[in-house]
């Protein structure tokens, strides 16, 4: 089932939820149990992240560097279908350009719509491979609209060489927004007009990157709607549970964190923060729920404690 027909269907506000695979290395049981916890709470899909692999130098005993290319946390596509059939839930696997190639993304793409996964998001990734290309006349998607195009052209059975008889993919296509806006965009009108093409390149829906501010939400779909953006917008939710996060979180995705939340945070005790974050976090879900929004998207690390305190209310 597909993203979209869960909120069109939906008579009040859907929780959704956001997983990232575990280390290389790791054990499958761990995101079993973290699902294990949500699962009474009805979701009605859950994201599987994606990491493109890292570039990182051995210092060899010679003196000079050994490079090395080395996914950190793979498993996107597997533990999706685990999760799906393990649990009758969809699942949504993050789709990368930056770190793949055009063809790589075909092949994933095909095994997912093998697997039965209708959903997919579509997203640029983090630049941690710069190279444009693999060699041999093999490319990458640029930009994340570049992917929702290649997506779109396999939903309409054109893949990347003319096959015969090809058949169609189905797929339902997220994206995502941003509503203090992407970090690579010189201001808001211009980041509003990437967005725009992501969706007119064939992108279903829009989940937005976590915020702590209501209003920056609220005016971001309004500017989406001006600008004539009409598929859902889903408001992306993250509870701060560590000091450390006023730090990490600013810095890695580039957000603000108001001083009314910091002040509740900074120089607590863990108990104390934790219960500031889920507090403000309970009246930023009460106020979209007000607000009616399609679905509440929260983004989850190691543990679903926090996050199942909040939608245990609703």
């Amino acid at each position: 089932m597909k993203v979209t027909d869960f909120i069109q269907n939906a008579e009040k506000t859907l929780f959704s939820y956001e997983i990232i695979p575990p280390m290389r290395g790791g054990n499958a049981a761990d995101i079993f149990k973290l699902v294990d916890q949500l699962m009474p709470y009805d979701p009605p899909f859950i994201d599987l992240t994606s990491r493109s692999a890292e570039v990182y130098y051995e210092k060899k005993t010679d003196g000079t560097d050994r490079k090395h290319i080395k996914r950190k946390r793979p498993g996107t596509i597997g533990l999706s279908a685990a999760i799906k059939n393990r649990y009758n839930v969809e699942t949504v696997p993050h789709i990368l350009c930056n770190g793949f190639t055009k063809e790589e993304t075909e092949d994933a793409l095909i095994e997912l719509s093998y697997l039965g996964i209708d959903n997919v998001l579509a997203v640029r990734g983090d630049d941690l491979r710069k190279d444009p290309s693999n060699g041999n006349g093999r490319s990458r998607n640029r930009y994340a609209s570049d992917l929702v195009e290649q997506i779109t052209q396999l939903n309409r059975g054109q893949y990347l060489e003319e096959l015969r008889d090809s058949s169609p993919t189905n797929f339902c296509i997220g994206v995502g927004g941003y509503p203090e806006t992407h970090i690579d965009s010189e201001n808001v009108e211009s980041d509003m007009e990437f967005l725009k093409k992501k969706v007119d390149k064939g992108a279903d829906y829009i989940v937005t990157q976590m915020f702590f501010n209501n209003p920056a939400y609220f005016d971001f779909v309004q500017r989406a709607r001006n600008t004539g953006i009409t598929v859902p917008i889903i408001p992306g939710i993250k509870i701060l549970t560590l000091e450390s996060h006023l730090k990490i979180i600013p810095d890695i995705f580039h957000i603000d964190i108001p001083g009314e939340l910091q002040d509740k945070v900074r120089g607590k005790s863990k108990s104390e923060i934790k219960t500031a974050g889920i507090d403000w976090a309970m009246k930023q879900v009460q106020e979209l729920v007000d607000a009616e929004v399609p679905c509440v998207h929260f983004y989850i690390m190691s543990s679903a404690k926090a996050v199942t305190e909040i939608v245990s209310q609703f």
